[in-house]
């Protein structure tokens, strides 16, 4: 069943999403090599947090119950998505996806940024630039009656 929202939960929908990316602009900037990968959940928790919200991941159980671990889910380079901050040390050359999610206002906002660490090949950087290519043609063809 689809839920109409309102002008006002829309806007409360952006304002949790606006959150979700001024985070991850806030982990953007830790984003280097020597850091771990559980200091940028600190980072990411403490921001959400202190901007009134709570990390939507944070205690959220899974399949068997086990409340998830982090504020955030972060995958190193080839790590399958939602990933576990911890002692991962990021290195020169990696990619380090990050997903955050916040709780504000009765509302959730949620995306995911990969981030390059340094310096990384061009394959890389030409498989992070088609795949943000395929994304926007993916949004402009999410349109009513569009199969």
């Amino acid at each position: 069943m689809i839920f109409l929202k309102t002008e006002d939960e829309i806007e409360l929908l952006r304002q949790s999403n606006q959150l979700v990316g001024r985070t991850l602009a806030e982990v953007a900037k830790l984003v280097k090599p020597g850091v771990t990968t559980r200091e940028l959940d600190k980072v990411a928790e403490e921001f959400i947090r202190d901007h009134g919200a709570t990390p939507t991941f944070k205690g959220f159980p899974n399949q068997y119950g086990e409340p998830f671990p982090a504020s955030i889910c972060t995958s190193v380079n080839e790590q399958v998505v939602h990933g576990i901050p911890g002692d991962i040390v990021l290195k020169e050359g990696d990619i380090v996806s990050v997903d955050c999610g916040t709780y504000m206002n009765g509302f959730c906002g949620d995306s995911a940024y990969t981030f390059c660490v340094g310096e990384v090949d061009e394959e890389i950087r030409n498989l992070l630039k088609v795949t943000k290519e395929a994304l926007y043609i993916g949004i402009q063809n999410a349109v009513q009656g569009k199969r």
